[in-house]
């Protein structure tokens, strides 16, 4: 895992790249490669690498080229198939000087050109550069696992991992926030790529492969979801025979990953289903000497220390915690916000910045992780709710067919016949639309939409009459309208949430802050496809989420664990700033002055609101509106003065242990 950047010309006549603003894009990477830094420059492009050395220690520095020095590339992750794919190259007359994955990209886009990125089993962000060709080839892995950013600004294409290194290298560069980003993180809970929360500053799409050449920009996708249409392509074994598989495929998956890394592998452990089953499996193909990281809360509302303390114990780990307070979720917060860069509409990605602070301090580079198995197995109380929704609104006069929410939801059970009244409502808002696109997630959209009812007039209008739920149903896959409905909803789930939230704020960000490197089994793309290929009722057994999971898990895990509610990862959120424990930068982002400099938000409304949260007026008692509210508004504040009231700056760039440059007095390496 590492940082990378670079600076290409787009026309001719232009003064080559400098090596100061690469080098300060590099230093705005430090945190996510702190091991080693390198840089390659030519008349036309500047390449930087800050690199975090897991893979081939030794001799694995970036920039790194093929053998005449006509191809560099600048790369951030793991190719968990190289050896594999190594071997093929090698038969095919490819030698090799170093033991890396970066290099085994290099030999494959010689022997099969783009179609080489359709080989990768990882997850991965690239810039290759053709000095012969003038040719750059930017790809994304399928997921979006390792974030791209790109900017063009006076003639020249930058591109690097964060857009603060994009900022850092140039004063000229525009910085401002972009309306429509902001629509979409309070619709979507993030930007949904191309689009990013900057003005001027685009998100390569995950699966993506972008190529410059001679003038000219082509895009094409490398990877496209499949699902089943029909009987056509749907698995065809039984529950039992889809458990086995799954259950091959998790474990060739962790292997690949607990193995293929030249320093230790620990792994999260959250006392759930998924992160158990990837600790199970990691430790069966590690043999000994395992290590687990747990997140443990003071507020008992969101502990699981029973739970992960009892899968430790089943595991015989060499167990890790790190117990997370009110405030410490607020003292961290604008440190969150510097790395997620985004607003972020819950404080949940704050305690995992702790947790892989505790990893990097235990001596660890890198994790495993159980994210993705919700999505591509169907564990969200998401599916489970449009399911019993669609139900109903094939006979939308039933009186019994909405009770089945209250299975689903038991405190509904509890509640005042009024308030059971209301919620019916609510769920059966435009049951009429049952099979049209988005149906699963239009509530939720709905539901964080209505924050946007504190935007200022001049945001709102800036924002116009774009539609940005009808942009994202407009772009979706040709096959989508003949997918399942379960299909439909867990690729919405996956293109929105699980990519620009959880494998971003939660994820990459929150990880590599600490320079920590998150490996995600459930995210294989072997794995994946079997997953996609499954009858829905093998995922979502009548309401029973993730069911063959349930199978895979049964002789690997303890009864408790398999059978226990889900819980959500949740964290205090409006509590984690109420007073007495109110930290000072919220008090001062969150004035009416601050509020109104930022423009985001109409300042009497917001400044009312999160008076209420510091005040804890109410008993300490916020609805899921304020919660998300609370964090919106001081996220969006925090990110407006960090990146558009002041330019970010590079930390010291270490020294370089790789420089290329042709430019001058000549060819100069090994530095």
């Amino acid at each position: 895992m590492c940082g990378i950047a670079g600076i290409v010309s787009l026309r001719e006549g232009l003064e080559a790249p400098g090596l100061e603003p690469v080098g300060a894009m590099i230093g705005a990477l430090q945190h996510r490669g702190p091991d080693e830094a390198g840089i390659y420059r030519d008349e036309r492009a500047a390449l930087g690498h800050a690199r975090l050395s897991i893979i081939d220690v030794a001799t694995g520095q970036q920039p790194l080229s093929n053998a005449d020095g006509t191809l560099w590339i600048v790369f951030n992750g793991e190719i968990f198939n190289y050896l594999e794919l190594r071997d093929e190259l090698t038969a095919l007359g490819h030698r090799f000087r170093t033991r890396s994955d970066t290099e085994v990209i290099v030999h494959a886009y010689e022997a099969w050109g783009e179609a080489a990125f359709e080989r990768f089993n990882g997850q991965w962000a690239l810039g290759l550069w053709d000095s012969r060709e003038r040719r750059l080839v930017l790809a994304r892995d399928p997921f979006g696992v390792r974030p791209l950013y790109l900017c063009e600004q006076g003639g020249r294409l930058y591109f690097a991992s964060e857009v603060k290194a994009i900022f850092a290298a140039d004063p000229g560069i525009p910085r401002a926030l972009d309306p429509v980003g902001l629509e979409q993180v309070f619709t979507f809970w993030t930007t949904v790529p191309p689009r990013g929360i900057f003005q001027g500053v685009t998100e390569l799409e995950p699966g993506c492969v972008r190529t410059y050449h001679q003038g000219t920009v082509r895009q094409h996708r490398s990877w496209e979801p499949r699902y089943p249409v029909g009987a056509d392509g749907e698995f065809r074994g039984s529950l039992d025979d889809a458990a086995e598989a799954v259950r091959a495929a998790l474990e060739k998956a962790t292997a690949l990953r607990m193995l293929r890394a030249d320093v230790p592998v620990g792994s999260y452990l959250s006392g759930g289903l998924d992160s158990s089953l990837v600790a199970a499996l990691g430790l069966r193909a590690k043999g000994s000497r395992f290590s687990t990281f747990s997140l443990r809360f003071e507020d008992a509302e969101y502990d699981e220390t029973s739970y992960q303390r009892l899968m430790a114990d089943h595991l015989g780990s060499d167990h890790h915690e790190v117990v997370v307070s009110r405030r410490d979720i607020a003292e961290v917060f604008p440190d969150v916000v510097w790395h997620t860069e985004r607003p972020i509409l819950r404080t949940a990605p704050a305690p995992l910045f702790l947790l892989s602070r505790l990893v990097r301090d235990s001596g660890f580079k890198v994790v495993l992780t159980g994210e993705g198995a919700d999505e591509m197995f169907a564990g969200y109380d998401l599916f489970r709710e449009a399911k019993v929704r669609r139900f109903w609104a094939r006979q939308p006069g039933s009186k019994w067919r909405p009770l089945l929410l209250e299975r689903l939801y038991p405190y509904l059970q509890r509640s005042p016949v009024a308030q059971r009244a209301m919620m019916r409502q609510f769920f059966g808002r435009d049951l009429a639309d049952w099979q049209a696109p988005g149906f699963g997630h239009q509530l939720r959209w709905a539901g964080t939409s209505a924050l946007r009812r504190l935007f200022a007039s001049d945001l709102r209008a800036a924002i116009g009459p774009h539609d940005v739920v009808g942009e994202l149903l407009q772009g979706l896959p040709t096959d989508f309208g003949r997918w399942t409905h379960l299909a439909q909803d867990q690729h919405l789930e996956i293109v929105t949430l699980l990519s620009g939230y959880l494998l971003s704020s939660q994820g990459d960000r929150m990880l590599m802050a600490n320079s920590v490197e998150g490996r995600f089994p459930f995210l294989d793309l072997e794995l994946a496809r079997l997953a996609d290929s499954l009858p829905p009722a093998y995922k979502l057994r009548v309401l029973d989420e993730k069911h063959v999971l349930k199978r895979v898990g049964a002789d690997l895990l303890p009864r408790e664990i398999l059978e226990r509610k889900k819980q959500p990862y949740r964290a205090p959120d409006a509590l984690a700033f109420t007073a007495p424990g109110t930290p000072a930068w919220a008090r001062e982002a969150g004035t009416e002055a601050a509020i109104a400099n930022a423009g985001v938000f109409e300042p009497a409304p917001a400044r009312a609101l999160l008076e209420k949260c510091f005040s804890g007026r109410g008993g300490g008692q916020f609805s899921n509106a304020d919660n998300m509210a609370a964090a919106g508004i001081l996220s969006t504040q925090l990110l407006h003065q960090s990146f558009v009231q002041r330019r970010p700056q590079p930390g010291p760039c270490r020294p370089l242990s790789t420089l290329v440059d042709r430019i001058g007095a000549g060819e100069r390496s090994g530095v």
